[in-house]
């Protein structure tokens, strides 16, 4: 079976073990079903901006032209910086429209467990899929805030206090550290200032991630379509966004989208 498109991040469903799909131009492939398998991913050396659609030499922050990362309201500062968010002043950005149907949305701030102990956010409307992205083992909401400044601005104000990076081959070696959530809740809660109290939940229950997984490597080797274009091995797991093969070999897809591509099996 080959299939053959633009790539786009993989879709996941939470269920008792993760359920990944990848989208591969007009396919959704069904990627747990391919783990203990050989598959063979080829870049066919074409990219497609995934908002305008046009060809592009070089992917800009994982997918966009050049023309779309520099003008469009998808690709602008407040999506990586949200304290940056302008929306609920009624001040434009880039699309002002575009801007209010984000920004104007309730977002969660959250503790997850990746490679250790990490601050986020992220619209209520993409828990966990937030979560399950980044590669989080356990995740717990901090805060539900009415938009997304100050979820933002809640997030700055723990940054300094903890990481808000996740180590990804400590993610991928599943290396972290054994520890409470509720506990560590608990104890932001004390960092908080008292302005932002009012939005932290009673909710104390964290969710738990298990990822289809055979096994996990001890030592990892990143490789990218740019100068490995054609690689065929057995996959042994999917992790985040993470495709990872025998011998310790992994594939960030997120980070391919819009790249065309030939996924054979």
């Amino acid at each position: 079976m080959i299939y053959t498109g633009p790539l786009r991040k993989m879709n996941a469903q939470l269920t008792e073990e993760i359920s990944y799909n990848l989208p591969i131009g007009d396919n959704l492939v069904s990627m747990n079903e391919l783990i203990g398998n050989e598959i063979t991913l080829k870049y066919e050396h074409q990219i497609l901006c995934k908002e305008c659609g046009r060809e592009t030499v070089k992917s800009f922050n994982q997918g966009f032209c050049y023309t779309c990362f520099k003008n469009s309201p998808a690709a602008a500062d407040w999506i990586i910086h949200p304290e940056l968010s302008k929306a609920h002043l009624g001040i434009e950005d880039r699309d002002l429209e575009f801007e209010k149907s984000v920004q104007l949305k309730p977002h969660v701030v959250y503790l997850s467990l990746t490679s250790g102990i990490k601050v986020g956010i992220t619209r209520g409307t993409q828990v966990p899929t937030r979560w399950i992205d980044q590669g989080a083992v356990k995740a717990i909401k901090l805060a539900e805030t009415p938009n997304r400044y100050l979820a933002g601005m809640i997030e700055v104000s723990l940054k300094e206090h903890m990481a808000d990076k996740t180590n990804w081959r400590q993610m991928l070696t599943n290396v972290y550290p054994d520890v409470d959530l509720i506990s560590e809740k608990h104890k932001v809660m004390e960092l908080l200032g008292d302005e932002y109290l009012q939005y932290v939940p009673k909710e104390d229950q964290p969710i738990i991630l298990n990822y289809p997984v055979l096994e996990y490597p001890v030592k990892l080797k990143s490789i990218g379509f740019d100068k490995v274009p054609e690689y065929t091995g057995k996959l042994t797991g999917i992790k985040g966004q993470y495709l990872m093969f025998a011998n310790g070999i992994v594939l960030n897809v997120r980070k391919h989208e819009g790249y065309v591509v030939s996924l054979e099996f």
